[in-house]
């Protein structure tokens, strides 16, 4: 059984729990994996005992959302997330961090468990942004791959979410100079 957990960062795991590789791209077949998923990211589950199916196609939806915002040039990245944030369930909250204050997205009282993703999704892209990192979030060149990931390397080219894509992409040009 594969964690779910590969980044820590909910937009990055949710986006990548639909994987082309597997005969059954869907890592989220049924609320049984919504909740694992959600307990091994630490989303509170107390009000969720009764996470129903209809939880499911909202988070499932939430994850099309950000597949979406994650495919476009980082350019028009900008616009996809702030339209989207237009839309959420969300209030600003300050945090004391330290002593220093800080403002955040947090999701209502009451919020679904796809509203409290959502929030989180979003408040962990504009922390990737305002820590420099926005053109660094990437999509897998690997086809047909489309995971997401954080390039973390120093020069900042890498263009495939893990070795596995990579050896295939390789293995695949390879093969085609060969013909």
């Amino acid at each position: 059984m594969r964690q779910f957990i590969e980044t820590g960062l909910v937009a990055v795991d949710l986006a990548n729990t639909w994987d082309e590789y597997l005969d059954d791209p869907e890592r989220l077949p049924d609320v049984a994996e919504l909740r694992r998923f959600c307990r091994e990211l630490g989303e509170p589950l107390e009000n969720d005992h009764g996470l129903g199916e209809e939880d499911l196609r909202e988070v499932r939806e939430v994850r099309e959302r950000l597949r979406a915002v994650l495919a476009a040039e980082p350019g028009g990245r900008a616009g996809a997330l702030a339209e989207w944030v237009a839309r959420l369930p969300a209030r600003a909250a300050v945090e004391h961090a330290g002593g220093v204050p800080r403002l955040r997205l947090v999701a209502p009282d009451g919020a679904t468990a796809a509203g409290r993703l959502a929030v989180r999704a979003v408040t962990e892209l504009l922390e990737l942004a305002a820590a420099g990192d926005w053109e660094r979030l990437r999509q897998c060149a690997a086809t047909p791959c489309a995971d997401a990931f954080v390039d973390r390397s120093r020069p900042g080219k890498r263009q495939f979410c893990s070795t596995r894509c990579a050896n295939r992409a390789h293995a695949q040009a390879s093969r085609a100079r060969h013909r």
